[in-house]
């Protein structure tokens, strides 16, 4: 008759087992280890100043945008200080978190824009470094398309650099010593300090023929490959 006591006293202390031992695992199941996140090239992703995917913890720069690559006209922010290649047919365009930004204008990175310091290849350079040709004034798909102030043009592989004052672009009022032929590439003619003894002439304007040229222009010079081709002359010594 004491069978039965004993069999549900056995029962409840084997329940009473089960539960502590499950308590013991949903104990213990938060005291491990944590996985690392997975580190992925998307939007809001941090990346460290080598140009790694970080935690954002320890970022320097974010990814404001994903693009083709090369990506296109209006595919990264205007803002974008660096563009990367992340796996093919893919780049990350990002943002510094702090200063130096040097997709501002003029800062030599980013995107190619209206005030950047561009070299002959078309390439930009900082301002405040020496070799740049040119300052941009506007990235166009067609010469035509270049703002009236424009003094010359790169062409590049899908747009046009149109080039305003600055570097090494003639500008009206510069003058320049003789070249050895009257066909040039303008930026092969040398500009020189008006009183220097080696000014040869000043130019008057840019033209798209000889015939446009302003009175006063008795000499002219043809370039090779510039926006406006005829650069007019003012002779200052013979």
């Amino acid at each position: 008759m004491n069978t039965v006591p004993k069999v549900a006293a056995a029962g409840a202390a084997l329940a009473i087992t089960l539960i502590a031992l499950a308590g013991a695992v949903i104990a213990g199941s938060g005291s491990g280890t944590q996985p690392r996140p997975v580190l992925r090239w998307s939007l809001g992703a941090c990346v460290t100043g080598e140009y790694a995917l970080t935690a954002c913890n320890g970022g320097e720069s974010e990814v404001v945008a994903l693009a083709p690559d090369p990506p296109g006209p209006g595919d990264c922010p205007v803002d974008t200080d660096n563009v990367l290649r992340v796996g093919a047919g893919r780049t990350a365009c990002v943002r510094n978190f702090l200063e130096p930004h040097p997709g501002a204008p003029g800062g030599g990175g980013g995107l190619l824009r209206p005030g950047d310091c561009v070299t002959l290849d078309g390439r930009e350079r900082p301002c405040e470094r020496p070799g740049w040709y040119g300052r941009s004034l506007a990235i166009v798909a067609d010469p035509a398309a270049c703002p009236s102030a424009t003094l010359d043009a790169l062409d590049g592989d899908s747009h046009v650099i149109c080039l305003g004052p600055g570097g090494q672009v003639l500008d009206r009022g510069a003058c320049v010593a003789e070249p050895a032929t009257d066909v040039i590439a303008r930026s092969a003619v040398t500009r020189v300090p008006c009183d220097s003894p080696h000014a040869w002439a000043r130019v008057l304007s840019f033209e798209s023929a000889p015939s446009a040229c302003p009175p006063g222009a008795r000499r002219y010079l043809r370039a090779e490959q510039a926006y406006r081709p005829v650069t007019c002359l003012y002779v200052l010594s013979q």
